[in-house]
């Protein structure tokens, strides 16, 4: 399922990864090159396993570790309000 920031968010890229704004009570964010990965994959259409595949290829991780990351960053930023 494709993720969507909420209107309220606002992005930037950084060397590090990108940071993520709520505008609505002013808390940063900060995700790291894992993160930004995982976050960009799912914005452009892609589904969790399609993120978790590419996580896995790109930091050398286990598929199942990688799928078990997107899954609790992905309802992490949605408890937070962050995404939808």
């Amino acid at each position: 399922m494709a993720l969507r920031f909420s209107t309220t968010v606002s992005t930037a890229e950084t060397d590090y990864g990108t940071v993520l704004l709520d505008e609505r009570n002013g808390a940063y964010w900060e995700l790291n090159p894992t993160g930004t990965l995982v976050v960009h994959a799912l914005m452009r259409g892609d589904d969790e396993t399609a993120a978790a595949e590419a996580l896995a290829a790109r930091f050398d991780v286990d598929r199942a570790r990688a799928e078990r990351d997107v899954a609790t960053l992905v309802a992490e930023l949605r408890a937070a309000g962050l995404a939808r």
